[in-house]
């Protein structure tokens, strides 16, 4: 692993632990085990750096999305495997946790990755459902915005849930409430 990809992954995991304002350039020249030399000579401050961690922490949200949303399966059962998916529930969400960081809040260029992860989520649930409606599986009624940006809501609420108990139970609890109102009602004559 050359300099670049240390100093990427080290600061990933530096703002998902400690936060922007928390994630010095000692600390990550530290974790990566690269110079300050090193790190400048590939990023031009904290900021690009953490703009580079952000990017990629997005890009790996996008295909662990992707492989559960767009895999095979009823529109339920992507729903069910995106939600159920194996994840480190009490480390919460990398993006999630930048959302109430005041420093990438005010930054545009730090906070448009973030927003734009979350848009992009939604979106694909939103795909899924309009399957299921279409299919015959969810109800017509259902209102696709809404409920994507429910599930959404499910999932990083979850993971709060969960930081606050000590224990992932609040968020399969909240997971599992999702998915029983999702669940498809089965027709009088199945």
């Amino acid at each position: 692993m050359d300099a670049r990809e240390k100093l990427i992954r080290s600061t990933q995991a530096l703002l998902w632990e400690r936060g922007y304002v928390g994630t010095s350039p000692k600390a990550i020249q530290q974790r990566a085990g690269v110079g300050q030399g090193s790190m400048y000579h590939h990023f031009g401050g904290k900021s690009d750096l953490a703009l580079a961690a952000i990017e990629r922490c997005s890009e790996q949200i996008k295909s662990f999305a992707k492989d559960k949303l767009q895999g095979p399966g009823t529109a339920y059962e992507r729903i069910e495997a995106f939600l159920l998916q194996e994840r480190n529930v009490l480390q919460g969400c990398q993006l999630g946790r930048l959302t109430a960081d005041p420093e990438i809040v005010v930054n545009d260029n730090l906070h448009r990755p973030v927003h734009e992860t979350f848009d992009w989520l939604q979106q694909k649930v939103s795909a899924v459902i309009r399957e299921g409606i279409a299919d015959g599986q969810f109800d017509p009624e259902l209102e696709v915005e809404d409920t994507a940006a429910a599930i959404t809501g499910i999932l990083q609420g979850g993971y709060v849930l969960a930081k606050a108990a000590g224990n992932d139970e609040p968020y399969f609890r909240a997971v599992r409430g999702m998915l029983a109102l999702l669940k498809p009602k089965q027709r009088p004559n199945e």
